[in-house]
């Protein structure tokens, strides 16, 4: 094969924008209903909407919701457990109204709860049935004005066929999760927090016989995080918690005390920004099957009878979801760092793999493939102590194309979002969209990510903008230093939180970026605390201090007060019907730096909300950065792919 020579970026590849979205799907959570398995998938060509799909014993595939319904919450904004399945039937929230509906097998969905008094104001999620059919309790949003202190959320009980009104069991907490019933039927199991905490900052677990009301605290508070509540057969609880640091399994029996289940040096849990994480399953002889999170990379293992902890043969790097499917076997959301995810069934004794629902074929060779380094760097505090931060390294990578003798490749910084969350080691075609171009990217686990124990976690509160950054700034300079990259052109992207971080790069005298690429990112950090939903109403009083007796560090930290130091490029790409972060703040920083005639290029999308859902609208975001890219670093844009151009304001004036 001949390996043809030609400048970093400018590589023509097959992982085009329209490779990305082909058949594109985003696997979500996944069920076991008798024989058959259950899963949703979030489909960018039917306008991003979410499909149930279920999966027979004979290995037969069926679309379960009719077209035009879409299985989706807006409880929280972010959403998660928009359905669940028992026997046969589905229960889901319609994306259009919020009402739950019931689906039964071979009829039309069918709505079980009321038209609210304003369109979508009651909002639905992470609903239980109870053993005998009978009932569901679940999570309900009810929301009376336009403000987030108009939000209620509340454990509501309801009939199982829509026959009775939601009777609420839990109201009072600012927000609570995953009610759980026990399987008598008789105890209920649920999470609460209120502000300022977030769910992996401070929860309490709490358990009440429903007959007596009498209620107990399990577990939680200050200073623990608590999440996955799950009765055993004989009326033990199951849930996580970082009461040692990490997320790991602990079980509690009515009258003993809480006894440690899986204890290890790795992260169980992942930060609840949906509801319905599932990172463990009860086997039915009693062993428990959990992923876990280690140097950045996720594994599958079991804890015997004996508690002695196994781990299994997969390949998996990223597992979304465990659910016991037999005496012996588990069903998984898992992907490696050569395929997307896919749902697996997985045999624990023989670490057998049978795929159900493969990912898509990509048709690459696996020579076109950058897989992920895990690499550990020094960095600094606040303070300026040293401390050490995370990522992974894809190098750029092609069977058929080198860059030019001497020259090293454009580096992009990726910046997750949340910022409570973390990089994840699988197969990307998004990644891959720049790699097998020339590029190479560095996927930043920066202080206050996850997967690394609480405490890295908390090393972001009171220092967003700072921590973030300077881990962003340290890895990309350390790559430069080791010679992978070239020093000359960094660039650095991200999505919301990750847009922030983006910006607040962007905003220093010394910044070592050449470029930017915010995508619906935070520009001014009073308005988000002015201008958000309640989940995160009272986010920023932990990651950068309480509103407004802390707004001289608002101001300090936000982008928008520092236009005057953004001397780089940038494009923004932003959602015209996002709720998390208005379009608002992304035009803030536009209209500043048009003012100031700093290169700029902004898209605005209709239709789509925070993250894009829409084929047509990812593969127009891809490409316009890439665009971007090309006329900021001087290369050229491969011809055959037609790539419409996107205008870059101010560029060369």
């Amino acid at each position: 094969m001949t390996i043809t020579e030609l400048p970093y970026g400018s590589w023509p590849t097959p992982i085009t924008s329209e490779l990305v979205t082909a058949a594109a799907v985003r696997l979500g959570e996944v069920r076991v209903d008798g024989a058959d398995v259950v899963w949703a998938e979030g489909r960018p060509a039917e306008g991003g909407r979410t499909q149930l799909v279920r999966r027979t014993a004979d290995g037969a595939t069926t679309d379960l919701l009719p077209e035009g319904r879409n299985a989706r919450t807006a409880v929280h904004e972010y959403g998660g457990a928009a359905w669940w399945v028992r026997d046969g039937v589905v229960w889901f929230t319609d994306w259009a109204d919020q009402r739950l509906h019931r689906l039964e097998p071979g009829a039309e969905p069918k709505p079980i709860t009321a038209e609210p008094a304003q369109p979508r104001a009651d909002r639905y999620a992470d609903g239980d049935v109870s053993p005998d059919g009978a009932t569901i309790v679940c999570v309900r949003e009810r929301h009376t004005g336009p403000s987030a202190a108009d939000v209620r959320n509340e454990v509501v009980r309801l009939a199982a066929d829509g026959s009775s009104e939601p009777e609420v069991l839990v109201s009072g907490p600012d927000f609570v999760a995953a009610p759980r019933l026990s399987p008598d039927g008789t105890t209920l199991a649920w999470l609460q927090w209120d502000h300022p905490s977030m769910p992996w900052d401070d929860t309490l677990l709490i358990v009440r016989d429903l007959a007596s009301g009498e209620e107990t605290v399990v577990a939680g508070g200050p200073g623990e995080s608590v999440l996955e509540p799950r009765f055993e057969p004989d009326g033990s609880l199951l849930f996580l918690s970082d009461r040692t640091d990490w997320w790991n399994l602990y079980r509690w029996t009515p009258g003993s005390d809480i006894a440690p289940v899986v204890r290890l040096d790795a992260e169980i849990g992942v930060p609840s920004w949906v509801f319905g994480s599932a990172r463990y399953a009860r086997l039915d002889d009693g062993r428990i099957v959990y992923a876990r999170r280690r140097e950045g990379r996720d594994g599958l293992a079991v804890r015997e009878h004996d508690g002695g902890l196994v781990d299994l043969d997969v390949p998996f790097s990223a597992v979304a979801a465990v659910r016991a499917a037999g005496p012996d076997t588990v069903v998984v959301v898992a992907g490696t760092p050569t395929a997307e995810p896919g749902v697996h069934r997985v045999d624990v004794t023989t670490s057998a793999i049978e795929t159900l629902r493969a990912p898509r074929d990509l048709g690459l060779d696996p020579e076109r493939i950058s897989q992920p380094e895990h690499f550990t760097f020094d960095s600094v505090n606040g303070a300026g102590e040293q401390r050490r931060a995370h990522a992974h390294f894809y190098p750029p990578t092609s069977p058929d194309w080198r860059g030019p003798e001497g020259e090293l490749p454009p580096l992009l910084v990726e910046i997750h979002g949340g910022p409570t969350s973390s990089a994840t080691p699988v197969l990307s075609v998004g990644v891959q969209y720049w790699t097998s171009r020339g590029f190479a990217v560095v996927d930043v686990d920066y202080g206050g990510s996850t997967g690394y124990g609480r405490a890295y976690r908390q090393e972001l509160l009171g220092e967003w903008g700072v921590i973030d950054v300077a881990d962003c700034i340290a890895a990309a300079r350390s790559l430069a230093a080791k010679g992978r990259v070239d020093g000359d052109r960094l660039c650095i992207r991200g999505g919301s939180a990750g847009g922030f971080t983006t910006l607040a790069a962007l905003a220093r005298d010394d910044t070592p970026f050449a470029a930017g690429a915010d995508h619906f990112g935070v520009a001014d950090l009073e308005a988000l605390a002015a201008d958000t939903h309640k989940f995160e109403s009272r986010y920023l009083d932990r990651l950068v201090g309480p509103y407004p007796q802390a707004r001289d560090v608002y101001v300090e930290r936000s982008p928008i007060h520092h236009v005057e130091r953004f001397t780089r490029p940038l494009i923004v790409l932003q959602g015209a019907e996002d709720e998390v972060v208005p379009p608002n703040q992304s035009e803030m920083i536009v209209d500043a730096l048009r003012a100031r005639g700093t290169p700029v290029a902004y898209l605005l999308f209709e239709g789509e909300q925070h993250g894009f859902r829409r084929a047509d609208n990812i593969r127009r975001a891809l490409d316009a950065e890439l665009s971007f890219y090309a006329q900021v670093l001087g290369f050229e844009l491969p011809a055959q792919e037609g790539i419409e151009p996107v205008v870059v304001e101010n560029l060369g004036s």
